[in-house]
Parts: C-alpha cells; sequence; structure tokens
C-alpha cells in the first residue's frame, strides 16, 4: 500500500511541476545574451525531485523539458507578431537537454538516498546545475553561435551553487518539520499508550478480585456436593445448606458487580471517540499479521502473510476492525496443518469496507458452513481432546450484525481453500465528525 501511495504522490509531483515550472520558467533574466535565461524553475525543480520516491527522475527531466518548450513555443505564437515556429522551436528546444541532463545525473548519483547527508546532497545538486546549464549552453553555441565565455562559466558556477544551496537549506527545514510534526505525534500517542495501559492494569485488579471469588465459589462449591455426597439430603441440615447457598450467591454477586464494572471501563476505553482510536487500515494490518505471525510460530507452523490493501481508504475504528479480522486469520491460522498461505485483501466498495480473509487450509464442508456461525460449535480440540468455547465466529457475526454488515462464507477447490468476506458500511467504522 505504501509504494502504491508513494507512485501516486510522484504522479501527483510530476503532473504539478508538468505545468508551474514553464510559468515559472518565465520569472527570468538574461544573464549573458538574449537566448540563455536564468529564472527561479531551476530551483524549483530542484526541491521537487528531492521528494520522489519511486518514479525514475529521467521521466520528469523528460515531460518537464518537453512541457516547458512546448509552453514557451505557445507563448511565442500568442504573442508574437512574427511567430516562425523553425526558428522559436531553435530557440527554445536547448531547455529541453537542460532538464533531460539535470534528471539524469541526479537518477545516477541516486541523490535521494543521501538525505541524511545534507552536504553530499548540495554537492551533488550543485555539480547537477552546473552540467547541465553547460550542456544547454553547448548545444546553443553549436545551434544558435551563441559565445561561451570563461566569465560566463564562472557566473553559472557561482548561481548554480547559490541556487542549489538555498534549495537545500529550504528542503532541510521543511523534513525537519516533518520529523518534528512526526516526533509530536509519537510522543501523543506513547502517553495515550501508558494511559491506556495504566486503565487497563486497574481493570486487571478488578479482575484479578473477580477470579478470586470465582476461585471460592468453586471450592465451596466443590464442598457442598462432597458434603450432600455423604449425607443423605433428608439429614442434611436446612439452615445449614441455606446459609451456605446463600454465601455462594453472595459471592457470585460479587463477580457480577466487579464484571459490571471492567465492563464499564473497558467499553468506556474501546467505544470513545478520541481520535487516536483511528488508525490508518495498514498499520492495522501491520499489527494483525505481526501478532498472527508469533501465533503461527508458536504451534510450530510456517505460514505466508499477504496483505493487498487499497490506498483511499480513511482512518477506521482500530479496536473494531482489529478485533474482527484478528478473530478470522486466528482461526485461519489454527485451520493450517503445518504450513499454508493466508491473504488479506482490504478494499472499499463504493460506501462500505470490504475485508477478505482466505487461506489454504483444511477447508471447511458444504454440510458445516451454517454451524460454524453458531455459538459452541468447533472443531478445535487442545492437546488433552478438550474443546474451545466456539464462540469465535459467532462474535464475529454478531458484531458485523451490529454494525449492519454481513459475513460471507466460501470454499474453493474441494474445501482446500477457505474465504471469508465482511462487508460493513464505512460510516459505521469512521470518526462520527468525518462521516459524511
Amino acid at each position: 500500500m505504501r509504494n502504491s501511495a508513494n507512485v501516486k504522490n510522484d504522479l501527483y509531483i510530476l503532473i504539478l511541476m508538468a505545468f508551474s515550472l514553464p510559468i515559472i520558467s518565465e520569472l527570468k533574466f538574461y544573464p549573458f545574451h538574449d537566448t540563455f535565461r536564468i529564472s527561479f524553475s531551476s530551483a524549483v525543480f530542484l526541491f521537487f525531485l528531492l521528494w520522489v520516491k519511486k518514479i525514475p527522475l529521467v521521466l520528469y527531466g523528460i515531460v518537464i523539458g518537453a512541457s516547458t518548450v512546448i509552453f514557451r513555443i505557445t507563448i511565442d505564437f500568442i504573442f508574437k507578431s512574427g511567430f516562425q515556429f523553425y526558428s522559436d522551436f531553435l530557440l527554445h528546444f536547448p531547455a529541453f537537454f537542460y532538464y533531460l541532463v539535470f534528471s539524469y545525473l541526479l537518477y545516477i548519483t541516486k541523490v535521494n538516498s543521501f538525505h541524511n547527508n545534507p552536504i553530499l546532497i548540495g554537492i551533488l545538486a550543485t555539480f547537477t546545475d552546473i552540467s547541465s546549464s553547460i550542456v544547454e549552453l553547448l548545444i546553443r553555441f553549436l545551434v544558435l553561435k551563441n559565445p561561451i565565455s570563461i566569465f560566463t562559466l564562472g557566473l553559472i558556477c557561482i548561481i548554480s551553487t547559490v541556487r542549489s544551496f538555498f534549495v537545500l537549506g529550504f528542503f532541510n527545514i521543511v523534513e525537519l518539520n516533518q520529523v518534528k510534526d512526526f516526533a509530536r505525534r509519537k510522543e501523543e500517542k506513547n502517553r495515550y499508550m501508558l494511559l491506556l495501559i495504566s486503565n487497563l492494569y486497574a481493570e486487571s485488579l478488578q479482575l484479578k478480585n473477580s477470579l478470586s471469588y470465582a476461585e471460592n465459589i468453586t471450592k465451596n462449591c466443590y464442598n457442598l456436593y462432597e458434603s450432600l455426597q455423604h449425607n443423605h439430603l433428608s439429614k442434611f441440615d436446612p439452615k445449614k445448606l441455606s446459609q451456605k447457598l446463600l454465601e455462594i450467591a453472595g459471592q457470585v454477586h460479587e463477580i457480577k458487580k466487579d464484571n459490571q464494572r471492567i465492563y464499564a471501563g473497558l467499553s468506556k476505553m474501546i467505544s470513545s471517540e478520541d481520535s487516536k482510536d483511528y488508525m490508518d487500515i495498514s498499520e492495522i494490518a501491520d499489527i494483525i499479521v505481526e501478532t498472527n505471525k508469533k501465533y503461527s510460530l508458536s504451534l510450530g507452523k510456517q505460514i505466508e502473510f499477504f496483505k493487498d490493501i487499497s490506498s483511499n481508504i480513511p482512518e477506521l475504528h482500530s479496536y473494531t476492525v482489529m478485533s474482527i479480522i484478528n478473530n478470522l486469520v486466528s482461526n485461519s491460522v489454527e485451520a493450517i496443518e503445518k504450513t499454508g498461505i493466508i491473504k488479506i485483501s482490504i478494499y472499499r466498495k463504493y460506501d462500505s469496507m470490504v475485508f477478505k480473509i482466505k487461506d489454504n487450509g483444511t477447508g471447511i464442508p458444504e454440510k458445516k458452513r451454517e454451524l460454524i456461525f453458531k455459538p459452541g460449535y468447533t472443531t478445535k480440540y487442545n492437546e488433552f481432546g478438550e474443546p474451545s468455547t466456539g464462540i469465535g465466529l459467532s462474535y464475529v457475526k454478531n458484531t458485523v450484525a451490529n454494525l449492519n454488515g454481513r459475513v460471507l462464507l466460501n470454499s474453493e477447490g474441494n474445501c482446500s481453500e477457505t474465504i471469508f468476506t465482511i462487508e460493513i458500511p464505512l460510516k459505521s467504522l469512521m470518526k462520527k465528525e468525518v462521516r459524511k
């Protein structure tokens, strides 16, 4: 997803440059003669190229060079009374080679891999600017017979050095602000996580207290069972029996109160509309994959995980999405015997989110497809032969239904592959203030 997002950003930069740089190049002056111009467009060109991540820089030189030549010829056609295409083309086409050489030299030197070394970038950018200007001057000399002198070369070196390091300084300021903003957001997230952990710790103490009551109830019930086993019911003291049952009822009531407090605390944390409860879907998917990689290794399984995630998805409620998808992915991990593949596909379909989990595990027979969503139904047993609770898929189905969504199951290839597809309205997973 990040690669496709980077490509889209690079294309956006390319389109923006293709329209803006030819116009910016008209803010110029002529230091040597009336054909070779110095403009601010070279500085803007360098600044934009430093942000490119995926698309080869040479493509930018070709597109910008061509658009600049076409724009200048068009301007001459509009404003010049004695317009002649051939002579105007000869006048302007050397500018194409300036942008082509500029982008090619930055491409072969891999300038964008040295963002942690600004001095080196400044040297490379200066060398590139000087070389590109010299190539343009040579072409103008060969085609238009424009003279080249030592003074001309010296002035180009000075202008290129000042221009390159000015752009580099501005670029570093922007990048530094981005780093500071990222660090600030990370610090806020860390503070939020610490607060969340402290709240969970408080709830865990309540849970520990509830478990203690449950243990006492188990012991008291067993003691009562033993007493009833060794004493005939008619000989059992009703007063003592009622007292014992009242004691057990009181302990159950305490567990209920503790669970209500725990539920209220957890519900408040999970259902809050705090902006940090909403995350980019790729980050959520990364967490799910990393968690289940560790889970599969703990089970002694070798499983490959693949993600196919669209880029046009807003931030979603992390707890809700994570609980639903993680249930299905962990089920897929358990369904694979030793080695296998799990693919997670997430994309937007009109006003709905689609989550698709595919595995090549043991599959689900046709006759059992309706049963798997029923509470208590399970096909999983531990090493002692004890069944699991069988609430995972029923929980997923109920949660999705509460969000006005639906769960679909499809097995392929004689039940050798299983695909769970979940569709949920996008508004059920987005922040209220940005819902449309």
